[in-house]
């Protein structure tokens, strides 16, 4: 067997809503349209909207393996992510574009390292505004269309950094722990419904929210030597679980923080 061979998923004619245009979002999104989804992406970066739709909205015939069949179509939104209206608009008019809605995957995160000591009114009104209050904002608008259709996949991204307790991370860990209970009550509330709301908590991962941190002097070996596979995350790594949470398959699943993290939450 080619240990590099990934994981084959068919999705044709599912419908996603991606909110997250960079990094692990960016990875999802181009995953699920290889395997046949139809995408609208959700982002307040016009930059990595128009790379993630230029790379991924081809509409062509998709060549890595996975599917063999037609390559879904991804089509991006420009949103404020701070705006409780602003989420609420984007999904109707995501919902307008695809005709419905069958999968959500809430790739949002930023982050700014300080010691609480030193963190000030706005970093954390900011982190919760987008972490965390977008997360409910869009999860609310993507439910009122799944709960009354019986259907729905939601995964969040959340972080092992919702469970550990990480120096210079007190928002962003706040955020991502409050992404893991605010799961967890869609997942109660909606599984009369057939809506499944799931997490996927990725370990340290290469992106560029994290390039500048791991170019300083001997972070990279100190962050590695904490991880027990040896290594740091890359973005493929949470392609799998989410595609699995977002599947038909998964139906049964819900309410799960599944952690995707080299074993770093062992340590």
């Amino acid at each position: 067997m080619n240990r590099s061979m990934r994981t084959t998923w068919n999705f044709t004619g599912t419908r996603a809503l991606v909110a997250g245009a960079g990094g692990i979002g960016s990875a999802v999104i181009d995953a699920l349209a290889d395997a046949g989804a139809d995408v609208v992406v959700l982002d307040q970066d016009a930059g990595q909207l128009a790379e993630v739709t230029r790379t991924g909205g081809t509409g062509g015939t998709s060549d890595s393996g996975r599917t063999g069949g037609q390559r879904g179509t991804v089509r991006g939104l420009s949103v404020d992510l701070t705006s409780a209206d602003a989420c609420h608009d984007a999904v109707a008019d995501a919902v307008g574009f695809l005709g419905g809605l069958d999968v959500f995957v809430h790739a949002v995160g930023t982050n700014d390292r300080r010691p609480v000591l030193e963190t000030p009114d706005e970093v954390w009104e900011r982190l919760v505004a987008i972490n965390l209050s977008s997360g409910f904002w869009l999860g609310r608008a993507v439910g009122n269309v799944m709960v009354p259709g019986g259907y729905g996949r939601v995964v969040y991204l959340s972080s092992v950094s919702g469970l550990l307790a990480h120096r210079d991370h007190a928002p962003y860990a706040a955020t991502k722990g409050g992404i893991n209970q605010l799961m967890r009550v869609m997942a109660r509330e909606w599984a009369p419904h057939g809506v499944t709301v799931n997490a996927v908590a990725p370990g340290y991962t290469e992106t560029a929210l994290t390039r500048a941190y791991l170019a300083k002097p001997g972070m990279r070996a100190s962050m590695e030597a904490l991880v027990p596979a040896g290594r740091l995350g890359r973005p493929e790594d949470l392609v799998g679980p989410t595609l699995f949470l977002s599947s038909a398959e998964a139906a049964f699943i819900t309410g799960q923080v599944l952690y995707a993290d080299g074993g770093r939450t062992l340590v």
